[in-house]
């Protein structure tokens, strides 16, 4: 008898939130697969099922959220006359929930250059049709003004009195018409 799709759907989501639960406290070399599956509920091959293992999950959780950061809608980021922070912003708050930690001390090193390397083609396009020369010049500013935003938003994540949102892109912004936009396409 072949498992309803959305059933499995939600036991793959289930296995994934244990593993994330688990994850948020303990770094990944030290979690186990009996771990998440006694706290999803289900037994090792339902794992398996699923997953190689607990490097598996992660990459999977990781590889999901790039993709979303991917279909942040072009129209948001090319309407800006700057940097398009308030989209980027607005969408890593949205997944603040992971990112906090992806990005943070505990996290996976790595992630943050894969969110680097899945953005940068997109904003690079945006930038040449701006007026930015394609050129080695444009894609290290473009590295470095990536590298600053994650920094910057990783750094918001973990504050606990924390500017709210509206004035984390005001002052974005700021820095942004003090010269980071006009270096990026000059």
């Amino acid at each position: 008898m072949k498992k309803k799709p959305e059933i499995t759907a939600q036991t793959k989501q289930n296995l994934i939130d244990a593993f994330w639960e688990i994850y948020c406290t303990k770094r990944i070399e030290k979690i186990t697969i009996k771990e998440i599956t006694t706290r999803a509920g289900y037994n090792r091959s339902t794992f398996y099922e699923y997953f190689s293992d607990v490097y598996d999950v992660l990459a999977q959780l990781e590889d999901n959220l790039i993709f979303k950061l991917q279909q942040l809608p072009i129209q948001k980021l090319s309407t800006s006359d700057t940097f398009p922070f308030e989209a980027i912003v607005s969408m890593y708050s949205h997944h603040r929930k992971y990112l906090m930690v992806l990005l943070g001390d505990q996290g996976d090193l790595a992630f943050q250059g894969r969110i680097k390397a899945s953005m940068k083609p997109m904003m690079k396009e945006l930038l040449i049709a701006r007026g930015a020369t394609d050129s080695f010049k444009l894609d290290y500013k473009l590295e470095y003004a990536l590298s600053a935003m994650i920094g910057v938003l990783s750094y918001w994540f973990n504050q606990e009195n924390a500017p709210s949102i509206e004035k984390l892109i005001e002052l974005l912004g700021e820095l942004s018409s003090e010269g980071v936009m006009k270096k990026l396409i000059g």
